[in-house]
């Protein structure tokens, strides 16, 4: 179902959606913006108004005047010499979510570029034929926007039914012909915040996805680790003022109900450790910090971010050039999203340590079966606790890592596009860690003293994960295992969690993955395992 981009700008489940494969289109109204702004541009040009980028260099070069005959030539010149990017490149859908972005902040009609241009940069998202974008290399927002612009102008390189090819010839296959860039086109291209916008929507869309998976999985280890029930009552955890702590409240008393398990250990402990007791409050943080992540992500898609801007009447055109293109709001919500992610993580990791750890958990050590022979789960306790170290030092806040720039003209730098893709690694880290403990605690049902059933959610958890993996025996790499939980949680919605009174949600269908998941990470691990494994992920399940 197309995504339309109307006389309201898009919001980051929109991008999401087009990142994972739905199909983009400009409303009438969009167009006529579109297409006003340009006028703006050539009466700007015609009068000679200065305007920074259009009749001037960039940068440090702001005060050097283009003449209209170069003005073409500077617009194709920004675009080869902002290419910079290193690395390797972008997924799919990071790039897809990047025009999405960048589409819809040329439809607000403030940037000043022809329709061709918005027109060729979403026949690209119609044939999936996706420029080549390096990762690495930006401190702002220019070069990943640059590398996309020039397959636009027959540049630079793009894939196509899994095929590298020129971006010449990605146009050729289109059936489009190469743009020439006219004045501002070129700035136009390359500036603003959608390449941080766009993939700080993907980082949300990845991040609400674990965050449910999450509280799925935590009530797993809780229920097997033999929880008090008290931790999650409602007229307690009603005191605290946290809408995301209060929803995880419910989903935990929910997804417990009728638990045989925890029904006989009632009154057994006074408290229990942090990390079983503290789920609704430290889940419930990161919920709020996602929620208040959207609002500025959705303002970021609702604001101009060009610089300069086009406005006023073909009469009386005029130029701002100040400062709209600095992400310093997302940066800050992107820095604080990665966190507020990588601490739900580290949780998880203690969790894990303790279904393991024989002296806390009343299971067999490390899940083995038998011990002594058999290392079970200990070793992959280690693999989760190398990610949380790794996410701690990705934690660290980009946004103040500063800099200077283009001959002391950019002396202050925010860093908002490195922020969007550190927290989208740590999601992924994340995303590992959970489907670890995932295992661990499908293991522990498996291993489990107590002679009572489990709550109805829980056992359709368990039964999930026994549809892709047998219990673990030490008879296969375990790596296998983790990349096959890896793929559910990054692929895959957890069951619903039910309402009370209400049955457990049997397993969704797995039809229901979608590309706009990290499905191009979980593939690389399941490709690092070997192909000849009978328990690999190509024939679980």
């Amino acid at each position: 179902m197309a995504v339309i981009r109307s006389d309201r700008p898009l919001d980051w489940r929109q991008v999401a959606a087009i990142a994972a494969g739905e199909p983009l289109e400009l409303s009438a109204a969009a167009r006529g913006r579109i297409a006003a702004a340009r006028v703006l541009v050539e009466q700007i040009v015609e009068r000679g108004i200065r305007a920074y980028g259009v009749n001037t260099g960039v940068g440090a070069l702001c005060d050097v005047i283009v003449s209209p005959s170069e003005q073409r030539t500077l617009s194709r010149n920004i675009l080869m010499s902002h290419a910079v990017g290193v690395g390797a490149p972008l997924g799919a859908a990071e790039t897809r979510a990047i025009i999405a972005a960048a589409v819809n902040n040329f439809a607000h009609g403030h940037s000043g570029i022809r329709l061709e241009v918005a027109d060729q940069l979403v026949a690209l998202l119609d044939a999936d034929c996706l420029p080549e974008v390096p990762a690495f290399g930006s401190v702002g927002y220019l070069s990943h926007m640059a590398h996309i612009a020039l397959v636009c102008i027959g540049e630079g390189h793009a894939r196509h039914r899994g095929e590298r090819i020129s971006g010449r010839e990605a146009l050729r296959r289109l059936g489009r012909e190469p743009l020439v860039l006219e004045a501002k086109e070129g700035l136009c291209l390359v500036n603003g915040t959608p390449c941080v916008t766009g993939l700080a929507a993907l980082a949300l869309a990845r991040a609400e996805r674990l965050l449910d998976w999450t509280d799925a999985v935590a009530a797993m280890s809780f229920e097997n680790l033999r929880g008090q029930l008290a931790a999650f009552d409602a007229d307690s955890l009603a005191l605290r003022v946290s809408p995301g702590l209060n929803v995880v409240g419910e989903r935990m008393r929910n997804a417990l109900a009728d638990s045989g398990i925890l029904a006989s250990v009632i009154g057994q402990r006074t408290q229990d450790p942090l990390s079983m007791r503290t789920i609704p409050h430290v889940h419930g943080a990161a919920r709020d910090v996602l929620a208040g992540t959207a609002e500025v992500v959705n303002r970021e898609l609702a604001s101009i971010t060009d610089n300069p801007i086009v406005a006023g009447t073909p009469e009386a055109p005029r130029v701002y050039s100040q400062a709209h293109a600095v992400g310093a709001s997302i940066a800050l919500a992107m820095d604080s999203l990665a966190t507020a992610i990588a601490q739900v993580a580290a949780m998880a990791e203690r969790r894990l340590d303790r279904l393991v750890n024989p002296l806390v958990s009343g299971l067999p050590a490390f899940l083995a079966e038998p011990g002594g022979t058999c290392s079970g789960f200990m070793i992959a306790q280690y693999t989760a606790a190398s990610l949380v170290a790794q996410n701690r030092r990705l934690a660290a806040p980009a946004s103040l890592d500063g800099g200077i720039t283009s001959g002391l003209q950019e002396d202050h730098l925010c860093h908002a596009t490195p922020a969007a893709l550190k927290a989208l690694e740590i999601v992924d880290n994340a995303g590992r860690i959970v489907a670890i403990e995932l295992l661990a605690a499908a293991q522990a049902y498996d291993l489990q003293t107590i002679d009572a059933a489990r709550a109805p959610h829980t056992d359709a958890l368990w039964r999930r994960v026994r549809s892709l993996v047998p219990t673990y025996r030490d008879d296969r790499p375990l790596a296998g295992d983790m990349a096959a939980a890896f793929r559910l949680i990054a692929e895959a919605a957890p069951p619903l969690f039910p309402s009370p009174g209400k049955p457990a949600t049997p397993p969704a269908d797995e039809t229901t993955l979608t590309r706009a998941s990290n499905s191009n990470i979980a593939a690389t691990d399941a490709a690092n395992i070997a192909a000849n494994d009978p328990h690999s992920v190509a024939s679980a399940g």
